[in-house]
């Protein structure tokens, strides 16, 4: 097994735990490696830190997998990943849909498992982790007896590791629109299709945090996708529900979920672009007791925060034109670049050029069956903030 060292003055974030170890953080190496290997990694005084998978084309050179150097990296290894990650999400009663793996943070780099039901989604976004693909698959059949495995490795990341991006079944093919349980509500979910995995798992316990402050209350959600806030929020006893999305295709959805829980008659959905439509019907002076916001991330790249920030700070302060005195906003960040106090900055400064006062309610990230883990950033990523808009 080939071997390499870290650089001098170097590496105390890969030695404090994370797992990721950058090409400029290499020093020396020992012994011949292909692209994909497992390598050991030592410190530059030669105390062993750890092994991981080796991308020669990537600038994350080695992601670490364990750290245990008696513990060898093959089938068993990755089947008693898989059985840990299920225990814990079991232990804090996320059994039915959940994350089961999220990559670093359940020391799997670069993968992402999704459970729904019986049925999960693979993303596999590194050459290593990919190369172990069925491994992962078989390890999936032997603990859950699924009803259906499928990839969707449709991501743009897994060009910058040499792969295609594929999406396809890993078992036998299965009708891969399913209708999913949460929170005593019901909604569709396209896995072959839907964004991500094909549903957003980590706001599922955000969405019952508006309990409160929706009865009976008027709502407009923007950026709704499949409506899944919008939907919640009528179940909860809001009045009226507006939800806003620039996608047709994901406002049929948002329809068809509001149909399946029997709230077609409260939740209406618009095909619009959200910010022309907030500023429109801010022009009209309309106003809601509940806004919520919940963006696609506006930035992938550390390059473009500030243009991120930007967008966070318009939207934000055009949802708080929108609240009437004494509602609430309800607004969140799904990117790891935008850390919390930037974020919570950002919903400040839209405050003060609102000329409105905020009293928070709740402040919280994602679901735990997500869980972050401290020495590696990127594990929290979302943010999720209520707020009393005075």
């Amino acid at each position: 097994m080939a071997k390499f060292y870290l650089r001098k003055k170097i590496g105390d974030r890969v030695v404090n735990g994370h797992p990721w170890v950058f090409a400029n953080e290499l020093g020396d190496s020992e012994g011949e490696y292909k692209a994909g290997d497992i390598v050991d990694v030592h410190s530059s005084n030669g105390t062993y830190i750890g092994s991981g998978y080796i991308n020669p084309s990537s600038l994350i050179r080695i992601r670490i997998l364990t750290r245990n150097k008696q513990e060898p990296i093959n089938e068993e290894f990755f089947y008693n990943k898989l059985l840990a990650a299920w225990e814990y999400r079991k232990q804090l009663g996320y059994v039915e849909n959940c994350r089961l793996i999220f990559g670093e943070a359940d020391g799997m780099p670069a993968l992402i498992i999704d459970k729904f039901n019986d049925y999960f989604v693979i993303q596999s976004m590194a050459l290593g982790i990919d190369l172990w693909k069925q491994a992962i698959v078989d390890a999936l059949k032997k603990i859950f007896n699924p009803k259906g495995i499928y990839e969707r490795n449709d991501v743009p990341v897994r060009e910058l590791e040499g792969l295609q991006q594929i999406k396809g079944f890993l078992s036998e093919p299965f009708d891969t629109n399913i209708i999913i349980n949460e929170n005593g509500l019901q909604f569709h979910v396209d896995i072959a299709n839907g964004q991500k995995t094909g549903y957003f798992l980590d706001q599922q316990d955000n969405r019952r945090a508006i309990a409160n402050i929706v009865k009976g209350a008027s709502v407009l959600e923007a950026f709704c996708y499949t409506g899944t806030f919008s939907v919640h929020a009528a179940h909860y006893g809001a009045k009226k529900v507006l939800g806003l999305d620039i996608s047709e295709q994901a406002v049929e959805k948002a329809k068809a979920n509001a149909l399946l829980n029997n709230y077609q008659h409260i939740c209406d959905f618009k095909a619009v672009n959200a910010f022309d439509y907030l500023k429109q019907i801010s022009k009209e002076q309309q106003q809601f007791d509940v806004v919520i916001l919940d963006p696609p991330a506006f930035t992938k790249s550390r390059e473009h925060i500030q243009k991120a920030v930007t967008g966070y700070k318009e939207i934000n302060l055009r949802g708080m034109k929108l609240v009437k005195p004494g509602g609430f906003l309800v607004s969140a960040s799904c990117t790891n670049l935008v850390p919390p106090d930037l974020f919570l900055k950002t919903i400040e400064m839209s405050a003060k050029d609102a000329k409105r006062k905020l009293r928070q309610v709740t402040w919280q990230t994602q679901a735990a069956d997500h869980p972050i883990v401290w020495h590696i950033p990127n594990t929290q990523y979302l943010k999720f903030l209520i707020v009393q808009v005075m």
